[in-house]
């Protein structure tokens, strides 16, 4: 009998050392699949929407600011990968796709490009279709940098780009707006007002922009079902639009904030991976920060971006320089995936200044803003609270009590002050393991308005 369970363990012993080695292989593949999809997206957006707001990146360039400090362990391979930028034979020397190697036996990652549309990722092992690639848009001419008149905050716009607000921080671009004159901007060099950089998390504040704009065109009311779930009757049902904007719907999600990898840098699509997560709370009862929430609150007004496109409304608010990106299949990623200049997304906090109302139209509803920062919903253990897609000051000592903003990955940030008709904005590539002050940097900038 002993002899016979030494035998059964000597047979069962080696089987988990050769499933976590091959897991651990299997893994190690995979991370080398984003980590090639993640160059290619980058080095096809970054240098592709720059071209088309008129400016100009380089794959050094790229390299150096959105290619490096990026989370591990793709850190450890993108540096490493080779790629290849495809540029169009007719309508001017654009950008079709770019691509990078990353397997012996599997094709190159693609991330292909469309002028209107930005870049998309395609799939692992998908392949681009040879065809015409748009022709470029008329890019606008912009108005010089504004140089600060006041010392006091000249000063205080220099400390943004110093170590003063967090060890390791890297600011590329901060701006100032008060009363919708731009009183000062600055730029790292190799950027400045045409140079469009992701927005991260900042969409999720474009993306309640949409829904708000949807609202007001009686499109939609965030009270009212998103349209989870695969029947009537699934509890996911009960899910609302509002529950979704307030990272509320109670939807299981498999990592802290939600790492939405294989969207982002895998090439799947949003409905794969944003649409089927379970229920675990009852809606509108427990924070859980989730890029799929976003996700799916933009899909509940996907039927009405064939007249009203997010292009749109960044050309109506004058945001020519804005991109909403879409996975391959044409389904908007805004809860990261947007394209923006410093400039254009003071444009956006400017609408929330001026209540929703841009040149005499309503394009918000009235009391949208109050809307978007009332912390209605369960509120997040951390030092800033959440409203419907934008992030609260509400705990900030120093900084006016109504004071919202728009916060993303890497250091972006949009700081809206409606008592002081102020917006902040903040753009960076931090890496992991370091941050920015925002609220610090916002306390000091509204003291220097004042001397």
């Amino acid at each position: 009998m002993i002899r016979h369970l030494i035998a059964a363990a000597a047979l069962l012993a080696p089987v988990p050392a050769i499933a976590q080695s091959q897991q651990e292989a299997l893994d190690a593949r995979y991370d080398r699949a984003l980590a090639a999809g993640y160059k290619a997206l980058f080095l096809c957006s970054a240098i592709a929407n720059a071209e088309r707001a008129g400016a100009e990146r380089t794959p050094e360039s790229v390299m150096q600011w959105e290619l490096t400090g990026i989370q591990a362990p793709l850190d450890g391979i993108v540096g490493e990968l080779p790629y290849e930028i495809v540029r169009a034979d007719e309508g001017g020397a654009q950008v079709r796709h770019v691509s990078v190697a990353w397997a012996e036996d599997m094709p190159p990652r693609y991330a292909v490009h469309d002028t209107g549309k930005g870049c998309a990722l395609l799939p692992i092992g998908g392949e681009p279709s040879p065809g015409k690639v748009a022709v470029r848009q008329e890019s606008h001419p912009s108005a010089p940098v504004v140089l600060p008149k006041a010392a006091a905050l000249a000063t205080a716009l220099d400390r943004g780009f110093s170590p003063s607000y967090g060890e390791g921080a890297r600011t590329t671009a901060v701006l100032v707006r008060r009363g919708g004159d731009t009183l000062g901007e600055r730029y790292v060099e190799g950027f400045g007002p045409d140079t469009p950089q992701r927005t991260w998390s900042v969409a999720k504040s474009i993306a309640a922009t949409l829904i708000g704009a949807a609202v007001e065109r009686r499109d939609i009311d965030v009270a009212s079902t998103a349209g989870l779930g695969l029947t009537d009757t699934d509890p996911r049902r009960a899910i609302t639009v509002d529950h979704l904007l307030r990272m509320a719907s109670g939807r299981y999600s498999d990592t802290p904030g939600n790492r939405t990898d294989p969207l982002y840098f895998g090439g799947a699509t949003v409905g794969e991976r944003a649409a089927v997560w379970p229920l675990i709370h009852a809606p509108g009862t427990v924070y859980r920060y989730a890029n799929n929430d976003t996700l799916m609150a933009v899909k509940a007004i996907e039927d009405t971006f064939a007249q009203h496109p997010p292009a749109e409304l960044f050309d109506r608010l004058g945001m020519h320089d804005t991109v909403a990106e879409t996975d391959w299949q044409g389904n908007y990623i805004l809860s990261s995936q947007v394209w923006s200049t410093a400039r254009d997304l003071a444009t956006l906090g400017q609408l929330y200044l001026d209540g929703g109302v841009w040149n005499g139209e309503r394009i918000l509803p009235e009391g949208w803003t109050r809307y978007v920062s009332s912390p209605s919903g369960p509120q997040p253990d951390r030092d800033f609270g959440y409203g419907a897609g934008f992030w609260l000051f509400n705990k900030s000592d120093g900084v006016p009590a109504d004071t919202f903003a728009a916060m993303g990955n890497r250091g972006q940030y949009v700081v809206i002050v409606p008592s002081r008709e102020v917006v902040i904005v903040r753009r960076g590539e931090d890496p992991p393991g370091s941050g920015f002050d925002i609220a610090a940097f916002t306390r000091n900038v509204l003291a220097a308005l004042d001397n």
